[in-house]
């Protein structure tokens, strides 16, 4: 996992490993991404136009990508996301994207072991608020205001 220990790896359109930083890093994610989900026959939006035969193992990149740019934000910027009263909002975008790669298997649990704690405290006290969706502003009660004061500790 050296994504998340500071050392960033891309590989170019001709499959060459590329050292990078951080921002670099996540450009190439969000530039990849962009470029896939608007690629016609990748997701055609065309009525009879078939999905192509690699369409699961594009979407298990880009979601495994998403998962290191998410799991960068929190080891890294989540200070700022206090700051800016931004991580309720974060832990609600995080605790969706893992229960749906979770649901649709789009990710190797090996994968996401690096961020379990977070995931587990963040995905049970979502699954315990009666459907109320727990907190996402950050000003919760319960078990959501724990998971808030968790990731705080961190």
């Amino acid at each position: 996992m050296d994504w998340l220990m500071g050392q960033y790896y891309w590989y170019d359109e001709r499959g060459k490993k590329i050292k990078c930083t951080a921002p670099q890093y996540v450009d190439f994610v969000m530039s990849s991404v962009q470029k896939l989900v608007t690629d016609e026959d990748v997701f055609p939006t065309k009525y009879g136009k078939e999905f192509p035969n690699s369409f699961e193992s594009l979407v298990k990149k880009i979601c495994k990508y998403l998962f290191h740019v998410l799991a960068h934000i929190y080891s890294s910027h989540f200070k700022e996301t206090l700051a800016l009263e931004l991580h309720g909002h974060l832990n609600t975008l995080y605790t969706h994207f893992i229960l749906f790669i979770r649901e649709f298997n789009l990710v190797d649990p090996k994968e996401t072991t690096i961020m379990d704690d977070l995931t587990e405290v963040l995905c049970s006290s979502s699954s315990s608020s009666s459907g109320s969706g727990g907190s996402s502003n950050g000003s919760g009660n319960g078990s959501s205001a724990g998971a808030q004061n968790h990731v705080k500790e961190r």
